[in-house]
């Protein structure tokens, strides 16, 4: 929720000068937030925020823009919800506005996406649009395998029309429902700090980029540990099963063995934890690493072959199921 609150913050701070990207933006904070509803015969907006500065700015830019007088009420924490609330509410002039808006048709239907001229709108006005989304229903999580930007939307129509405006912005957005909610949710890492350096949050961008190496680092480290780890285990474990393979072929061999054979079985006892590269060093004269393992496989297959002749078991008896394919 920290990432969630600083954005918000940063994007209620952002300095916009064109009266269209203004627009642009309340209209998506309304169409997010926001809601219609009739008090005492009238038609209320209404626009629910979690944050008081982005609920001091959507009042502002009604004013400025629309002249247009709204209420500001504090919604106190109750039952699951633990912050309040800032809710803004036009009850005069809520119709026109509305209707100003894109909340409602000409012909006083509501509007289910976003009005049209703002989807095609320019670059300023797509990203005003994403901005306004954001501060009413957006939030990011922290960077990692799961790192996400999303936002709830009212409806399905809404999520496709904020979709499409991050194609149009350049970045890979999709809408899916989570539990009853649909969503608009981005993923990638750097399609994230794009969108967000786009909505104005370049401040907040740097932070999670450096968050967002810092963990990759991390991770890598972790995957190339883990994978030094499984070699050394994979290591040990076939040194295991070869020391006992090596042991039961001379049991089963016993004087018959030849005496080259007898001799890398020996070193490769001698010297357990060694890797074949290393007993062939250890060899007197040194041999190569092939030389070392062909040796120790034709006595293994010498002595699994006397062993099937003498009818007794073979060089893997008595080895774990975990380390025969050792």
């Amino acid at each position: 929720m920290a990432l969630t609150a600083d954005v918000k913050d940063e994007l209620a701070k952002v300095v916009v000068g064109k009266t269209s990207v203004r627009a642009a933006e309340l209209a998506s904070v309304l169409r997010f937030a926001g809601g219609l509803h009739t008090i005492s015969g009238r038609l209320a907006v209404e626009a629910e925020l979690d944050s008081a500065v982005s609920a001091s700015r959507l009042r502002k830019d009604l004013a400025e823009l629309y002249g247009t007088r709204s209420a500001g009420i504090v919604v106190q924490p109750s039952g699951q919800r633990k912050t309040p609330q800032y809710l803004v509410r036009v009850v005069e002039g809520g119709e026109t506005l509305a209707r100003q808006t894109g909340l409602l048709d000409s012909r006083r239907r509501p509007v289910r996406g976003l009005p049209n001229r703002l989807t095609t709108g320019s670059r300023e006005e797509l990203a005003a649009i994403w901005r306004g989304a954001f501060l009413a229903a957006g939030s990011l999580t922290d960077p990692g395998r799961s790192a996400s930007l999303d936002v709830a939307c009212p409806s399905p129509e809404a999520a496709m029309a904020l979709v499409g405006a991050a194609g149009r912005l350049g970045v890979t957005a999709k809408a899916r429902d989570v539990r009853g909610v649909t969503r608009v949710v981005v993923r990638e890492g750097e399609e994230i700090s794009r969108l967000l350096v786009l909505m104005g949050a370049g401040d907040t961008v740097a932070a999670w980029e450096q968050l967002r190496q810092r963990r990759e680092v991390r991770a890598t480290a972790n995957r190339l540990v883990n994978f030094d780890d499984a070699n050394l285990r994979r290591s040990a474990q076939a040194a295991v099963a070869a020391c006992a393979r090596v042991e039961r072929a001379l049991e089963i061999l016993g004087d018959g063995v030849p005496e080259h054979l007898r001799y890398a079985g020996a070193l490769r006892l001698d010297h357990r934890d060694a890797s074949l590269d290393e007993l062939g060093h250890f060899a007197d004269p040194p041999m190569t690493k092939d030389a070392v393992a062909g040796r120790i496989r034709r006595l293994l297959a010498m002595a699994d072959k006397r062993a099937v002749e003498l009818g007794v078991p073979g060089t893997d008896a008595g080895l774990p199921d975990d380390l025969i394919d050792a």
